[in-house]
């Protein structure tokens, strides 16, 4: 019989330290797929920076390097200019991207850097308590903002997928989800493309994934998924921006 479903070789075979629920394990494992399928295990470096995220690369069975709070974006970007042939990319929390690395980022996208971000949005902090994020939603309860965000204090949810897509020298960015699994397989594809882009030397691509946080969300794991369909999606539409 043809084996059609095995382990990714890029992903390591150990237990998860992720909470129950949480979406960085599935979003690991498309990562690992999509480096196996593209033939780029060699060749590809990742960048994790603090966060969730962090610990990537006790995962990834591939050259991973580490960045201080916020700076993947720039640790890529000197990484790729000093190794133009290497397939370099960002994973990436909304804590980390959107808030202490929002320079980076914006200033990356602008340059039209040739890499590649995989940017996971779970609307909150959560290596480090569960306190509001820039993509926490107007009204989400968090461990700063107990009563739930509100704009006239807090501010709005910070959209960087679309405030990113209006740069010139951005290529292509994709809104995707993990709360099913269709949408899994769609979040696959747009993470595959962002990676194909680089090998293909067409500049910035970013793929925003939108993943449960059940801890911190205090909502069981099967809510939370329903809760990013019915909620979260609406404030952050799924699709290509760009």
């Amino acid at each position: 019989m043809k084996k059609i479903f095995s382990y990714p070789k890029s992903l390591k075979n150990v237990p998860t330290h992720y909470c129950p629920g949480c979406g960085h394990g599935i979003a690991h494992r498309l990562v690992a797929e999509i480096v196996d399928e593209l033939g780029i295990r060699e060749k590809v470096i990742a960048v994790a920076p603090v966060g969730c995220a962090v610990v990537a690369y006790d995962y990834w069975d591939f050259d991973c390097c580490e960045a201080a709070h916020g700076r993947a974006a720039a640790v890529a970007t000197g990484i790729k200019r000093a190794r133009p042939g290497n397939i370099v990319f960002t994973y990436q929390g909304d804590g980390d991207l959107a808030a202490i690395g929002t320079n980076e980022t914006i200033h990356a996208a602008n340059r039209g850097e040739n890499i590649s971000i995989v940017f996971i949005n779970n609307a909150v902090y959560g290596m480090t308590g569960g306190q509001l994020a820039p993509t926490t939603l107007l009204g989400q309860k968090t461990a700063t903002t107990p009563e739930g965000r509100k704009a006239g204090s807090e501010g709005f949810p910070l959209k960087i997928s679309e405030m990113l897509a209006r740069l010139p020298a951005v290529k292509y960015i994709e809104r995707v989800s993990l709360h099913s699994p269709q949408e899994v397989i769609k979040a696959k594809k747009a993470i595959k493309q962002a990676f194909l882009n680089q090998v293909n030397n067409l500049g910035f691509s970013l793929v925003e994934v939108l993943s449960a946080c059940p801890t911190y969300w205090d909502m069981p794991a099967k809510n939370a998924l329903d809760w990013i369909r019915d909620v979260m999606s609406k404030e952050f539409p799924l699709g290509r921006i760009k």
